[in-house]
């Protein structure tokens, strides 16, 4: 056997794509987690192989005493498993992946020494079942560190040991909450359910995580906690799947199957576990549920990677350092607490002083948010809202790169801020509006250089909400483009990129749909029934439950704003206008399809009051599967008629835009893929079926009727 010596003399010489292993005169031997190449670490099968090889050189040395694996990459201990190269692998290959990484780390476990994870930054789904096989973890209180399995968001579960080895370390209550709802926990959160065992600063991490390995190596028996005991675990169990089935409807199979997993694994023999784990994995990967969220997944890194056409990287874009936000309302001062969150001085403007005092409450209150849920530090809050400058009076803002107009929706308020803006900003300074629907032309019409003036639309909530809506005008400039583009990755939200064109793409889909549901209300179909129907079908909030949050005057001035500019819109009634003039704006005002009660915690109920609104019409009539579609085909169509006039470029935009702005049922992929899985034939019959039964405005349009004609898909290849 060798003998130890000292890093800075000898260091392992095994191939180091992927790791590096070096050994202490102390008898501590380090495994450095650097992928080379790439700003990321993550598991293919390359690095598995890389690290048992660097386990079976641990295992044959005598005179080993411990084992700390770290990160290089400043940000990312390990992302997880490189889904692009297991992608296209077969049921088989899939099945030995998963016996190599159970093999791999079930080696890891056995070590003779102990093992300690010392994470800084992201370490997810296979990272985190590699450090579920260390004796000890310990964490990083550095902001990038989110830790946890994420595998149910992907149709998937844990199976790489971590539905088995979690309930093990911290009890079948907290490893459910983690696994089933793909939770990622900041260190904090993870040591106060015991998923890491110590948290320390990114600069003493390593001195704490070689403190741990004098407490041995661990032996984990059965689950600790008596809510894991043998007796009541069925009741946790049952517990568990009542809440999975009230949030999912049933429509995702993996948290499901995942939480039987963890609760048969338990009292089991590590192997019968892993094995319970594998098969319920190859069980869930070929769901078609699991194939739309992958799908997904693969949108989201799309949109990560989104590049203007035409942009030769040149550097048209100006770096933004500092930001200016027009109006403190709602979205105004969502949009000032993500930007000063992120690092940027953010000015926040409004002329009544009362709104910039509430503005500036509803940032602190986020803020104090994220201390609560123990996403930010005090000091963390407490410099974020020192990056906001209220101002309510007139004030140069030369220095400022972007500017944010959130002031009210209307064209003619709009157009006179832009022009005060060209006057008071320098001339490189970009002009965004937030506008949701208006044209951002028309915005731009009476400026000198209307090149300057670009869509950042931004959706409510905008610390809950990932997607911005990039608009480019016909007279947007690539500098402007490009600027906002890079600020929207910079502060860590997903942009799509879309024409300026009425209600841009979500809202252009969201509102046919919104107006049916109104139209069928008025129909005599019940506000409940319509929103039950649209939840079994798997959005996260049924239409007229949305009407309200979103605020019927607010629904009611963009379906308006589109009937007037669509060529082919999906008529209004007076409906929303005689809710309005009660008074009934939704929410807002505790009135609208529901009633909402002002007690905290109370539940909405439904506003009985609306029944004068409502006739005995077709929709009363009609079945469950016929309102249905509707409501769903109506967005269908409208979402290929987008792909048609080229207010975005990809299929992969539109189901983009609806899942990440709207929370189309994502297991079903977004509205071109639902309607591909559904086939373009049949959607094109049944719409119309329904332009004879119902209205002219299912008429489909012409991409359909050519892409079934063709027998076509929007995604050939699936």
């Amino acid at each position: 056997m060798s003998t130890l010596a000292p890093e800075s003399t000898a260091a392992h010489t095994a191939k180091t794509n992927h790791l590096r292993l070096t050994y202490g005169a102390d008898g501590i031997a380090t495994l450095t987690l650097d992928r080379q190449g790439s700003s990321a670490n993550i598991f293919d099968v390359a690095a598995l192989l890389e690290l048992e090889s660097h386990l079976a050189d641990l295992e044959a040395r005598a005179d080993l005493k411990g084992l700390v694996i770290v990160s290089a990459k400043p940000k990312i201990f390990i992302a997880g498993a490189d889904l692009n190269s297991f992608a296209g692998a077969s049921i088989a290959q899939l099945g030995n992946i998963v016996d190599m990484g159970h093999r791999i780390f079930t080696r890891l476990e056995r070590l003779r020494v102990p093992s300690v994870a010392a994470i800084n930054g992201v370490c997810l789904g296979g990272g985190c079942e590699l450090a579920l096989a260390c004796d000890w973890r310990v964490g990083s209180l550095d902001k990038s560190t989110k830790i946890g399995l994420p595998e149910t968001q992907l149709g998937i579960l844990p199976a790489w040991g971590g539905s088995v080895r979690l309930p093990r370390l911290v009890g079948l209550p907290q490893a459910l909450a983690v696994i089933l709802a793909g939770k990622q926990l900041v260190a904090q959160q993870a040591l106060k359910i015991g998923l890491v065992d110590d948290v320390a600063h990114p600069e003493y991490l390593v001195a704490a995580a070689r403190k741990q390995l004098a407490k041995g190596k661990r032996q984990l028996g059965d689950a600790p906690g008596l809510m894991s005991s043998v007796a009541l675990r069925p009741i946790v169990a049952m517990q568990a799947r009542k809440g999975v089935l009230a949030k999912t409807r049933g429509h995702y199979p993996a948290p499901l199957k995942a939480l039987d997993v963890a609760v048969s694994a338990l009292g089991q023999p590590i192997e019968k576990g892993l094995a319970l784990e594998k098969a319920a994995f190859l069980e869930l990967v070929q769901t078609p549920a699991c194939r739309s969220l992958m799908s997904i997944f693969f949108l989201q890194e799309r949109a990560k990677k989104l590049k203007i056409a035409g942009a030769d990287g040149a550097g048209a874009s100006r770096p933004v350092k500092r930001v200016a936000v027009i109006g403190a309302g709602v979205m105004g001062a969502g949009i000032a607490q993500w930007s000063a969150a992120r690092g940027y001085p953010t000015i926040l403007k409004d002329v009544a002083p009362a709104a910039l005092a509430k503005g500036l409450k509803a940032a602190e209150k986020v803020f104090q948010d994220g201390v609560k849920k123990k996403k930010l530090t005090p000091a963390e809050a407490t410099a974020g809202m020192d990056r906001i400058t209220p101002v309510a009076t007139d004030v140069p803002l030369t220095g400022v790169d972007l500017v944010i107009e959130a002031a009210l929706e209307k064209l003619e308020v709009k157009q006179a801020i832009f022009k005060q803006l060209e006057a008071r900003t320098a001339p490189h300074t970009v002009l965004a509006t937030n506008t949701s629907a208006l044209s951002i032309d028309a915005i731009a019409g009476g400026l000198a250089d209307p090149g300057r003036v670009v869509g950042i639309h931004y959706f409510n909530p905008v610390h809950r909400m990932q997607l911005v809506e990039i608009v480019r005008g016909p007279r947007t400039s690539l500098a402007a483009l490009e600027t906002a583009l890079s600020f929207v990755k910079a502060i860590g939200k997903l942009p799509v990129l879309v024409k300026d064109s009425p209600g841009f793409l979500v809202n252009r889909i969201l509102l046919p749909y919104m107006v049916e549901a109104v139209r069928l209300f008025h129909e005599g179909v019940s506000a409940q029934r319509l929103d039950k129907i649209m939840l079994d079908f798997g959005m996260p909030m049924g239409p007229a439950r949305l009407s309200d949050e979103v605020g019927l005057d607010v629904a009611q001035h963009v379906a308006v704003d589109l009937q007037n500019r669509l060529p082919r819109p999906v008529p209004i009634n007076d409906t929303l206008e005689k809710m309005i003039a009660k008074g009934w704006l939704g929410k807002k005002s505790g009135t609208g399809f529901y009633v909402f009660p002002s007690e905290k915690g109370a539940k909405e109920r439904p506003n009985a009051a609306v029944a004068f609104l409502q006739t005995d019409g077709l929709g009363r009539s009609q079945d469950d599967a016929t309102l249905l579609d509707r409501m769903v085909l109506v967005m269908v169509n409208e979402a290929a008629r987008v792909l048609e006039e080229g207010v975005v470029e990809a299929p992969e935009d539109v189901d983009f835009g609806m899942i990440f702005g709207t929370g189309w049922a994502p297991f079903r992929g977004g509205p071109l893929r639902y309607a591909d899985g559904r086939g373009i034939g049949e959607i094109v019959t049944r719409l119309d079926g329904l332009q004879k039964s119902v209205a002219p405005y299912f008429e489909p349009c012409a991409k359909l009727r050519e892409m079934a004609a063709q027998q076509a898909k929007f995604y050939p290849s699936t």
